[in-house]
């Protein structure tokens, strides 16, 4: 595999585009799960020749089997 500043240029152009277009800010907190999302949408681009059908497939295979677990910081102050 060959790497260029092309590569690493057009993942941060797809970066940047979603925090200016999509979030607006990105949390340090979560800044990994922003990077997870910007990663998987660079290896499922059109370029490489996923439509948005094989896109979204990838997406339900990576979420099958996993819970999305996200609680309140206090639970017991909004039991």
């Amino acid at each position: 595999m060959t790497l260029h500043t092309n590569t690493i240029e057009s993942f941060f152009a797809i970066m940047k585009r979603g925090v200016y277009g999509n979030f607006h800010s990105v949390s340090e907190a979560h800044l990994h799960r922003y990077l997870f999302e910007f990663d998987f949408k660079y290896n499922h681009r059109s370029a490489l020749g996923y439509d948005d059908a094989a896109r979204a497939d990838a997406l339900l295979r990576g979420a099958k089997g996993k819970r999305l677990l996200y609680q309140w910081p206090n639970e017991a102050a909004h039991a």
